[in-house]
């Protein structure tokens, strides 16, 4: 079915907010996915917070003409996917978690803040943990030193308490034999 100017208007202007607020953009190739294994692949990137399109590419080129990704433009040929996240990271995940999957499903370029990305790039930019990830695990490198220091503290606050129950009791003890 084809669309009306307004419609393609319309598509425009949907996909280029998106592309406003994006950090990474990763095209695949979907040719030969059943329907099926799309909607789980659309349900995913809906879990994952990512914009997930198949596009028209002479509107898809549009949209991102003028912007950072405008270098996309040159891998926006076939039947394509378009994944969009304003996570740095999402985008790239959802595809390749697929396509490890599915190997119908062909990653064909990518482009983060700007810089092009082909599909090795796209690949290793997936393998970077999630933000929630690194922010626990920036958190746990933190609180490291602190809890260390507690632990030794601790330790340090047993050993005297073991250090001053052992007089009192020897004390204890000598008493008991004068008393007997």
């Amino acid at each position: 079915m084809s669309l009306n100017l307004n419609d393609k208007k319309a598509v425009v202007a949907e996909v280029s907010a998106q592309v406003a607020n994006a950090q990474t953009i990763v095209v695949a190739e979907y040719r030969g996915i059943q329907v099926g294994h799309l909607t789980q692949l659309r349900a995913k990137a809906r879990a994952q917070g990512v914009y997930l399109r198949v596009l028209k590419n002479t509107l898809a080129r549009r949209s991102v003409e003028g912007t950072a990704f405008a270098s996309l433009a040159d891998a926006m040929t076939g039947p394509l996917i378009y994944s969009i996240s304003a996570d740095a990271v999402a985008a790239a995940k959802v595809i390749a978690d697929f396509a490890k999957t599915n190997d119908k499903l062909v990653i064909k370029a990518g482009n983060y803040a700007g810089k092009p990305l082909d599909t090795a790039a796209v690949t290793a930019l997936a393998s970077i943990p999630s933000r929630e990830v690194l922010i626990s695990q920036l958190l746990g490198v933190m609180l490291a030193p602190v809890s260390g220091f507690a632990r030794g503290l601790a330790a340090l606050a047993a050993k005297k308490g073991e250090g001053a129950e052992a007089p009192a009791e020897a004390a204890a003890a000598e008493e008991a034999p004068a008393a007997a």
